[in-house]
Formats: structure tokens, sequence, C-alpha cells
């Protein structure tokens, strides 16, 4: 069994939480960690387990517009390329087991990344292995918030063992 780890980062909050995130799954899978301009198209994926995660712009996932204010903001962003959303719409049926996970201003303001991001993975024949999750930051650019990371960790390796406990998708 493998597992992919795909994320959208702007300020390096949602990076370090994905690192976080794959430090856990490592505890049970093997896994590979990339950011969503680098990876490769989602149809094309063979893995046992994807997790993908995202900050939340606007109530859900960025979009150019929310990204072009975030370069504004900070000058560049680590996320420059694609947008996770174009990522996941890949028009394709799709049967992998999934998990979300996104960046949240805490205390949270509404809407969700990873909420978007499960609706759009289910309606292509995903399966959801886990609630989507939401990780909290200090503010627009950060800091993530104190046991943040911890918690990406316990949260990561628990997703993993659930898969290994779950027939995959046919």
């Amino acid at each position: 069994m493998t597992a992919y780890i795909v994320y959208e980062s702007m300020f390096g909050n949602t990076a370090g939480l994905a690192e976080a995130v794959a430090t856990g799954v490592a505890t049970c899978l093997p896994v590979e960690l990339v950011e969503v301009g680098d990876a490769p198209m989602i149809r094309d994926l063979q893995v046992e387990l994807l997790i993908v995660g995202a900050p939340t712009h606007v109530f859900g996932l960025s979009r150019p517009r929310t990204r072009d204010e975030a370069v504004e903001r900070a000058g560049q962003v680590i996320s420059d390329g694609r947008l996770m959303r174009d990522w996941i719409d890949s028009r394709s049926a799709l049967s992998l087991s999934v998990a979300t996970f996104d960046t949240h201003v805490a205390p949270p303001i509404p809407g969700s990344a990873a909420r978007t991001m499960a609706r759009l993975l289910t309606r292509r024949g995903c399966t959801l292995v886990a609630d989507p999750m939401s990780f909290h930051v200090g503010g627009t650019d950060g800091p993530v918030v104190y046991g943040e990371l911890e918690r990406a960790t316990e949260w990561g390796a628990s997703v993993a063992r659930r898969v290994g406990l779950q027939p995959s998708p046919a």
C-alpha cells in the first residue's frame, strides 16, 4: 500500500502541515509528498490513499483572484502554478480512497477548503476515509497555531491506519 499527499500552500503553513501529515502517514505506509504544481494528473495516480490539503480562501478553495491577493500580500507564494481546484477537476472518474485537510484562520472563519475538496473528489467517485479536517493558523500569513503540527501528525497516522483496515474502492 502507498499514500500520496498533494498540497497547495501560499505562505508555507499548509506545506508545513502537509509535512506533518506525511510524518504521521509514514508510520504506517510509504508516502510521497508533492506540491500541487508538481503533481502528476490525478487520473494517473496509482495509490491506495490520496490526501489533499489546501488553505481556506474566501469560504473554500483558492481561485486566481485570491491567489493574486496572496501574492500582493507576500510578494510570492509557494504554490504559484496550478490551483488545487483545477488539479482535482480532471473530469475523470476516479476510484481512490481520499482524505482532505485545510488550514483555517483561528478563530475559524466560515467555509472550508477541506469540505470543498471532499465534495469535488466524492463527485468523481472517490471514497472518503476520514471526515475533512481543519488545522488552525494564527492569521492569514500564519504562523501555525501551537500544537497543530503534532495534531496533523496524529491525524495522518490515524488516516493511514484506517485505510489499512478498509477494502480498496472497486
